[in-house]
């Protein structure tokens, strides 16, 4: 099983002129995979997870994706924000065809949101729309799970259930906190200016990383 990259591009329109965001990426994750991707804000970071996770076409390349692939951990798009966080949580679990049941006593025990849960998302500060989002994907068993900068939220709790799921799962953590990296992957990548730098060697990355 593989989650893999060819030759990507991705390309946005920008008051009439064409900004190119990633230029010809190359990755091929498998499974047990454990891989960092370091980038500094404005690296394109945010558009390679949105690839990665289906939620954006590439431009030109191909995406193939022969394991099954959460959306970004953390990603809070999806949020109906009127409705409470249990009424999301039974939305996405009915979408995936899971016992909402289950899927919200998880939640609930890892988020501790308390009353909140039974209160629309507005009311949410930031940090707990993030703990549930967190939460949420964490409920479900994929092949490979895609970390964001919602680790900065993650307690202990949250920690232990990731590395839980990486005994049998693969991980794509895109960040730009080499600590992160250091923590949970085997190796690592460098995204600058749009071009994918994939390093086997862990520190080899860190260093060339701390060294941009």
């Amino acid at each position: 099983m593989t989650l893999e990259l060819s030759d990507v591009y991705k390309s946005y329109k920008v008051e009439g002129a064409t900004r190119t965001v990633l230029r010809g990426v190359h990755l091929r994750v498998e499974r047990g995979d454990t891989i960092g991707i370091l980038g500094r804000n404005g690296a394109g970071k945010s558009t390679l997870v949105r690839i990665l996770a289906g939620v954006e076409k590439p431009t030109s390349g191909a995406v193939r994706r022969r394991m099954s692939v959460s959306w970004p951990l953390g990603f809070q798009s999806g949020f109906l924000l009127n409705s409470t966080g249990m009424e999301n949580i039974r939305f996405v679990a009915r979408l995936y065809n899971r016992q909402p049941k289950r899927i919200a006593e998880f939640v609930d025990d890892l988020a501790e949101l308390g009353r909140y849960m039974y209160m629309p998302m507005t009311t949410y500060s930031s940090g707990m729309r993030t703990k549930l989002a967190l939460a949420l994907s964490l409920a479900f068993d994929f092949d490979c799970y895609l970390v964001d900068e919602a680790l900065a939220v993650a307690d202990q709790r949250f920690n232990n259930v990731i590395e839980q799921r990486l005994r049998h799962a693969s991980l794509v953590l895109i960040t730009h906190a080499p600590t992160l990296v250091h923590r949970f992957c085997r190796r690592a990548a460098i995204l600058d200016a749009g071009i994918l730098t994939v390093h086997d060697d862990l520190d080899e990355a860190l260093a060339t990383y701390n060294a941009l």
